[in-house]
């Protein structure tokens, strides 16, 4: 079985940030509401004031405000879709297993047109609430043993937050600018685990480019 992220791994950016900015063009007041509250709580969250688990439960408040959400996930795959990395479509299994910390409202739809299982963040849209934990970092590996996957032979990811889950397959794979190259998983030295724990706890994403 092969495991991959989603968003700057198969994925060329953030679907959960490329679908809020679908909505509030088509929405506008959506804008006038959301974006305010995006600005604030990145503020308590860069100050220390509201751990990252709240900040992203807040970041995804705009699937809330989207009455159409089911017309407007469709429409932005359909024109996004065309971003799914080639070198993936070139490899895909029907046994893939994508994980991502992005909502499960957005992934599903595009999974289900890959034909591959996936899991993500479950975030209901009507009470703005996670249902489970954010399938982020340690999540994700914590996920696979819970759910007695079997061996992951290969897993990709652009980001070494990964590296719970890295370190559970057999081997891993780093993917790099823009979604397009892959390489092998650094070798962790001590300074890099380091960067790791940090990055972890922060709740952000390690990424590294090639020149």
């Amino acid at each position: 079985m092969n495991v991959y992220d989603f968003d700057g791994t198969i994925f060329y950016s953030d679907c959960s940030v490329g679908f809020a900015i679908w909505c509030m063009k088509r929405h506008p007041k959506l804008a006038a509401v959301y974006l305010p509250r995006v600005v604030k709580n990145l503020i308590l969250y860069k100050t220390g004031k509201i751990p990252n688990h709240l900040m992203q439960r807040r970041m995804f408040s705009y699937l809330t405000m989207v009455d159409d959400f089911d017309v407007q996930i469709e429409r932005y795959w359909d024109k996004y879709e065309k971003r799914i990395s080639a070198w993936y479509l070139a490899q895909k299994k029907p046994d893939d297993l994508i994980i991502s910390a992005s909502p499960a409202c957005i992934i599903g739809p595009i999974a289900e047109r890959l034909g591959v299982r996936f899991m993500a963040s479950e975030y209901d849209r009507e009470f703005g609430v996670f249902t489970n934990n954010l399938m982020y970092a340690k999540e994700k590996a914590r996920y696979i043993f819970d759910h007695g996957f079997p061996k992951i032979e290969n897993f990709y990811s652009d980001s070494l937050a990964d590296t719970p889950l890295a370190l559970c397959a057999e081997k891993a794979h780093l993917v790099t600018n823009n979604a397009t190259t892959v390489i092998d998983w650094p070798d962790l030295d001590a300074n890099t685990v380091e960067t790791v724990k940090k990055k972890i706890d922060t709740g952000w994403h390690i990424h590294l480019k090639q020149d």
